[in-house]
């Protein structure tokens, strides 16, 4: 029974650089593509785009950020919980794109609060005054360009 182990390494493992590429990929465009235009890749097929989200997924859901935490922590408990038996490499692979993938929503949804962990919030946040224009109104959001795409 040694194969069993090695699986759940492998499961991690793909997990682990799941959440690495996530988290390395979302710092480069933050860093780098605020007020630039959208890079086309492949012809076209892929394009990389700069824009905020203010809902919980794909800009909806602001008040429902609670329910996908749930659901998203529930794959993660279910996708450790199956792991126990995996015997698969196949198995061990999708899962570990599924926990990564999982994981990042986890982490993405946690910065949508904005609040670390030692329970302060996060000066970049919309709500925060050192984000804030001087003559907005408190707690309202800031503008971003929408992005621009040709042909559309």
């Amino acid at each position: 029974m040694p194969e069993r182990p090695r699986r759940v390494w492998l499961l991690l493992a793909v997990a682990v650089f799941v959440i690495a590429a996530d988290v390395i990929s979302k710092a480069v465009v933050v860093a780098r593509m605020p007020g630039h235009p959208p890079i086309r890749l492949l012809g076209g097929l892929l394009t990389i785009a700069y824009t905020r989200n203010g809902g919980a997924a794909f800009s909806i859901g602001t008040s429902m950020t609670i329910v996908f935490t749930a659901i998203a922590l529930g794959v993660v408990v279910y996708i450790l919980r199956a792991a126990r038996n995996l015997r698969s490499i196949g198995w061990a692979i999708a899962l570990g794109l599924l926990l990564g993938g999982a994981t990042g929503n986890l982490l993405d949804l946690l910065a949508l609060r904005g609040i670390r962990l030692d329970g302060t919030r996060a000066a970049h946040e919309p709500d925060s005054p050192a984000t804030q224009d001087p003559g907005s109104p408190p707690g309202s959001q800031p503008d971003y360009p929408e992005p621009k795409y040709p042909g559309r």
